[in-house]
């Protein structure tokens, strides 16, 4: 039985939050445990929209990793 291990090229996360501080956190989280697979950020993309049951606005973001 032989064992492969693949190094990961890329990857996309996907955040949500209720508030831009705890959206920021859990990113920053994120980057750190990233740095582990050797994966660093290439590009943020974010945006808001406002929750239709609550009406409070939603803050989300689309983090792309890759390796330098």
């Amino acid at each position: 039985m032989a064992i492969q291990l693949d190094r990961i090229g890329d990857k996309i996360e996907f955040y949500e939050a209720f508030d831009l501080p705890t959206l920021e956190a859990l990113i920053n989280d994120k980057i750190e445990q990233n740095k582990a697979l050797l994966l660093r950020v290439h590009s943020v993309q974010h945006s808001v929209h406002i929750h239709p049951k609550t009406e409070r606005p939603v803050y989300t973001a689309v983090v792309h990793y890759k390796e330098p």
